[in-house]
């Protein structure tokens, strides 16, 4: 017989472990080569693991089971023949699931075999627990007006406290809802993920500044041009371009905010690697838009759609999430109104976007009605002085304001490539 053992590949540079999200096969499955058998988490996505040759498999893992890299997770049997059709699974179906109800029932007796097993438990179905008892004769009350909720019907002090407080008509307060909790394991990448926030709030100097953009001329070019973008370049004309184009440029006016500390050294960078939060099911990951600077609004459209689809089905690479130089997260698609966003290390800072709400806001002396947002900008104190960080937020108020004459010099069209 010739077994391959399948041992986990390199996700990437400094992974080391993965988790064993989902196995996608059956222990004795024929899969063919190439195949996704298994999903993986690593502490920075989430990746599939193909068979490497065609074969019945036999699986070494568990779900949950954190393996390291290069460790034997299942075996296939590249000599076993192939099932014929779809009788062949169909034949053997029974014979998996014919064994274990043969066993129910015997399992199912031991207990009644065994009476001296029940005599062990210290209290009966709606006896109460001694610090309950107590509260119990305190208040003159009947353990019989009480429902337990401990070990096997048990009266427990939370129940007898809960039975002792009055209802607003004189009667005791019962508790009759659900009280059950549920205990989940966190996967690597959320246990990476909040082992990172925590370390960002003890290891930097974070502090946050507040601005506020006026939408109008985003609203009015989306609205004047939205159908002549799509069929000019076979994509929506979203915010998210005009603010990354904005952060771009006030990246290249402020250097400093395009920077990260390195032990005792500054490294500044040339390019401009826009890191977008995405919302996906294993969490929130940030693909990263590589020389945005360069971008065109349709560029950053395609690739920012391209990027949150991968990580909405699970397809996102670590290499598409590693390196970025500054963050923008929006929060006002979940109806946020104000933040302060954690920074994404090793960045030294981060944009938050929010709702957009219409209000009354001074124009020339006069109140008018303006769809409005509020922006923060999260940064490290110990690089970025309060100077660059305030100023860095204006420069992309300003864009955002009139995007017209500083993102499109001046003529809508081309700017948007129409």
């Amino acid at each position: 017989m010739s077994v391959l053992e399948m041992k986990v590949p390199s996700p990437g540079e400094s992974i080391t472990e993965v988790e064993i999200a989902t196995w996608l096969v059956k222990d004795g499955d024929y899969v063919e080569k190439d195949q996704p058998i298994a999903e993986v988490d690593s502490d920075k996505a989430t990746l599939e693991l193909p068979a490497e040759e065609s074969g019945v498999i036999t699986l070494k893992a568990e779900e949950g089971d954190v393996v390291q890299v290069g460790q034997v997770v299942c075996l296939i049997d590249r000599d076993a023949a192939k099932p014929s059709g779809n009788d062949a699974p169909a034949a053997e179906a029974p014979k998996h699931e014919e064994a274990p109800k043969a066993a129910e029932p015997a399992k199912q007796e031991a207990p009644a075999a065994q009476p001296a097993a029940a005599a062990t438990q210290t209290y009966a179905t709606g006896a109460p627990s001694p610090a309950a008892k107590k509260i119990l004769d305190e208040k003159g009350m009947d353990a019989a007006q009480v429902s337990g909720s401990g070990r096997d019907g048990r009266i427990t002090k939370s129940d007898a406290e809960l039975a002792a407080v009055p209802a607003l008509g004189g009667n005791p307060v019962t508790a009759t809802g659900s009280r059950s909790t549920t205990t989940t394991k966190l996967s690597v990448l959320r246990r990476k993920i909040a082992q990172r926030l925590v370390s960002v709030k003890n290891e930097t100097a974070m502090l946050t500044t507040f601005n506020e953009v006026d939408m109008s001329e985003i609203f009015r070019l989306r609205k004047l041009y939205k159908e002549e973008f799509a069929q000019r370049h076979g994509i929506g004309l979203g915010f998210m371009s005009f603010f990354t184009k904005a952060v771009t440029r006030a990246l290249q006016m402020y250097p400093d905010v395009n920077a990260s500390i390195d032990g005792d050294f500054k490294v500044n960078y040339d390019f401009c690697d826009i890191s977008i939060a995405v919302s996906g099911p294993k969490g929130l990951m940030v693909p990263v838009l590589r020389n945005a600077e360069n971008m065109s609004f349709a560029s950053v459209e395609a690739n920012i759609k391209d990027l949150a689809t991968k990580v909405r089905d699970g397809k996102i690479t670590v290499d598409e999430m590693t390196g970025g130089t500054f963050t923008i997260t929006n929060g006002g698609t979940f109806g946020s109104m104000m933040s302060t966003p954690i920074i994404n290390p090793p960045q030294s800072a981060i944009l938050g976007m929010h709702n957009i709400i219409q209000r009354p806001v001074a124009v020339d002396g006069q109140v008018v009605i303006r769809p409005m947002m509020y922006v923060a900008m999260s940064y490290d104190h110990r690089i970025i002085d309060g100077k660059e960080s305030v100023g860095f937020l204006v420069a992309v108020k300003e864009a955002i304001d009139n995007p017209v004459g500083i993102l499109m010099n001046g003529d809508e069209r081309k700017g948007l490539g129409l």
